[in-house]
């Protein structure tokens, strides 16, 4: 018996949760249940998170929290859940199964099974945001090498135990050579440990077109954050519908399993909504609590009830359906067919899924670590870059000179080019030709004469060597 967290959210949450703890009830799952409050209703309460300090006890007291859709209310302050859910409790990886039910759920790609492997926790959601200038807002994207091991060793320990046979990487390191090259790095690093696994790695652009148009190229497809929230959702659309999909949010501790749509309240309380995704994180919440008979003889009879042609609204098609079902119906038809498999459909085996373990992360040895130069972020509405240059070139000493000033990142001076447009956002580099370190002393000058010569000093960003290898971008067009 497993204790697990439920919440049913908003919208058609309760519902579908209602159908989903019958299914799972009515095949023998072994669940004990503590049901909390999450979402609109907390939110509406003056709780700007969503979710109360008694709830994250027994979330965190259960370690499973299955969550139905939830609602978060427009205008500004209130926090989205899930973000603040996968970061509080580490849960590190985002798994999403996204399968073909062809001929039964129309589709352009009846031999797509893809599961994407998305890393929660990092990138630009991070979500750290700073106006600079009058034009100019960044957001900062953190890479972590324990992030990047964390997310690569899951999906090649995934598609060892489900039986897949090769694992993609998606990055965009031809330009992020710092970020997503560190990825790709952990990646190939990772690798060497499954052999018997197919390795192979795409930029994110062509990646994304191959997976569009021939998903079913790809097997287990692991990235980083941003890249796996946008086409886990469109794999899961061209797989069928984002409605039939669920996804895993796992953990060294914890693990959420939820429907990747959302609350859809324009349908809620009609007994109209599909609670197939909701259904699917359920079962692989089975398989990682252990209960993978009971995970196997509810997909199969999902599988069943689907190519029986008993469908919902949001799937039913004239000539393929055979009968039109409410939420509740669609739920009964599941469990009539308990212990049946799809004659048509492949059916599925789940034998000994268990949560996946993987090794506790463990700190490299610390690398000498030189400091090189420094990148001054200047505010400045000019539009001559030979002037700003005359302007920052005073505060350089012998030690560190200015080499090169980029606007949005492109090289502007020396010799840049007129056409360039240039905001009100300049990088000004200083870095000495010799490669020698300098101390943080010479950049404490640098600052107190910019500060001296009234020169809007909105950032730095140091320029290091770890163990003698230059760890910084060169300017575009340098």
């Amino acid at each position: 018996m497993t204790r697990i967290t439920v919440a049913k959210g908003d919208g058609i949450g309760p519902e579908i949760m209602d159908a989903t703890l019958s299914i799972l009830q009515a095949a023998g799952a072994q669940l004990e249940i503590d049901e909390i409050q999450v979402g609109e209703q907390v939110y509406l309460a003056g709780n700007m998170s969503g979710i109360s300090a008694e709830s994250w006890d027994i979330i965190r007291r259960n370690k499973v929290f299955l969550k139905a859709p939830i609602t978060t209310p427009q205008g500004g302050g209130y926090k989205s859940l899930n973000v603040t859910i996968r970061k509080m409790l580490g849960l590190y990886a985002n798994v999403r199964p996204c399968m073909s039910l062809h001929p039964f759920v129309k589709t352009k790609h009846p031999n797509m099974d893809v599961v994407i492997v998305r890393e929660n926790e990092e990138d630009l959601y991070a979500g750290i945001e700073h106006q600079q200038t009058d034009e100019v807002v960044q957001c900062l994207k953190l890479i972590s090498r324990p992030g990047c091991e964390k997310i690569v060793q899951y999906a090649f320990a995934y598609a060892r135990q489900y039986g897949r046979k090769k694992v993609t990487c998606f990055t965009k390191d031809n330009i992020m050579k710092q970020t997503d090259g560190l990825f790709h790095r952990v990646f190939d690093e990772v690798a060497p440990a499954f052999p018997d696994l197919e390795t192979e790695h795409w930029i994110i652009d062509i990646g994304a077109a191959k997976l569009a148009d021939t998903p079913e190229a790809f097997d287990v497809v692991v990235m980083p954050n941003l890249y796996g929230d946008v086409l886990s959702d469109v794999a899961a659309q061209i797989a069928g519908s984002v409605g039939l999909a669920g996804s895993a949010n796992i953990g060294e501790e914890c693990a959420m399993f939820e429907a990747i749509h959302g609350s859809a309240p324009r349908r809620a309380g009609q007994n109209l909504a599909n609670p197939s995704g909701l259904l699917q994180g359920a079962i692989m919440m089975l398989n990682h609590i252990g209960q993978a008979e009971v995970a196997e003889r509810v997909q199969n009879a999902w599988l069943k009830t689907i190519e029986d042609g008993v469908h919902t609204y949001d799937i039913y098609k004239e000539g393929v359906s055979q009968q039109k079902v409410g939420t509740k119906e669609f739920a009964q038809a599941i469990i009539d067919r308990l212990g049946q498999q799809p004659g048509i459909l492949k059916p599925v085996s789940y034998a000994n899924s268990q949560a996946i373990e993987l090794p506790v992360y463990e700190r490299k040895p610390a690398v000498a670590k030189e400091l090189l130069g420094v990148d001054v972020f200047v505010h400045w509405a000019g539009t001559d870059p030979e002037e700003l240059a005359q302007q920052v070139g005073a505060l350089a000493t012998p030690e560190l000179p200015l080499s090169m000033i980029t606007n949005r990142g492109i090289k502007v001076w020396p010799n840049g080019f007129k056409e360039t447009f240039c905001t009100d956002h300049w990088r000004c580099r200083f870095l000495p030709q010799t490669g020698k370190p300098i101390s943080k002393q010479d950049i404490i000058q640098i600052l107190s004469k910019a500060a001296e010569h009234n020169i809007d000093t909105i950032k730095t960003e140091n320029l290091y060597a770890f163990a003698g290898k230059q760890a910084f971008s060169m300017g575009q067009g340098q």
